[in-house]
């Protein structure tokens, strides 16, 4: 977890070349992180570790006095809800208060495997609403394949995202979304009307319209539309034949 917050967090960069410490504050942010561990952990101690090598009883391996490492005892929590109000309150103070600076009554997290995590979610957030916005999964396909970070072949981003939209369906056809704040909407409808979706969808989250910087463009969501050739796409649909259904598309 440290290495989570203290590392990979702040080193990486989103869309807009942004890191989480810069979007909330860089002050807040290593206050909160700073806050976190006293309220987790139960103990810390030096263990003896002394350098590796050949050695024996009365001959140190070399010529280093033998050193030590820092050994963390986590605390337990019986109460799990404790430990989710502890979550909760680094969230608060992160994303909150960014909110609260800029006049703001609420704020949104866009990471798409959010959707993977989303029981987890309503119990440390319960009145969190959940937007999920779809895209044809070829399409998806065909953007993951210019994506630096994603499988460069087919056949590579077809292992990589089958996975991921078997475990979003399986859990969908099971979980109990009675009561909760869900929302599911097309991509491409929102594109189709961004202004009369926005409002309709704006509407669903309670939140007053206006005429967002950024929009949903048709052109930007059918540009890959032509980057395969018929027997690719062909196959792509084979291989998608059951997730392109099960998320509301025609093949």
């Amino acid at each position: 977890m440290s290495d989570f917050l203290t590392v990979r967090v702040p080193g990486r960069r989103d869309d807009r070349g942004k890191t989480v410490p810069e979007l909330v504050g860089e002050q807040r942010y290593r206050d909160a992180v700073q806050q976190l561990w006293p309220q987790l952990i139960a103990d810390t101690y030096d263990e003896p570790a002394p350098p590796e090598g050949f050695g024996n009883a009365d001959r140190p391996a070399g010529p280093f006095a033998p050193i030590s490492r820092r050994r963390i005892l986590p605390r337990y929590f019986s109460d799990r809800g404790e430990l989710l109000g502890i979550l909760r309150g680094l969230i608060d103070t992160m994303f909150g208060g960014a909110a609260a600076d800029a006049g703001k009554p609420t704020w949104c997290e866009k990471t798409p495997f959010n959707l993977l995590c989303m029981d987890f979610l309503w119990e440390l957030v319960p009145e969190a609403t959940i937007v999920h916005i779809k895209r044809h999964p070829v399409s998806v396909l065909a953007s993951h394949l210019a994506q630096p970070w994603a499988p460069p072949t087919v056949e590579g981003a077809l292992a990589y995202l089958k996975p991921i939209y078997h475990r979003w369906l399986t859990w969908k056809n099971t979980a109990d979304l009675t009561g909760r704040r869900y929302i599911e909407v097309r991509a491409e409808d929102l594109a189709a009307d961004w202004p009369g979706q926005r409002r309709a969808l704006f509407a669903r989250l309670d939140v007053d319209d206006f005429a967002t910087s950024s929009t949903f463009q048709s052109h930007k969501l059918t540009n890959r539309n032509g980057q395969f050739d018929e027997e690719t796409r062909a196959f792509i649909e084979e291989a998608l034949g059951e997730v392109i259904p099960a998320m509301g598309y025609e093949w």
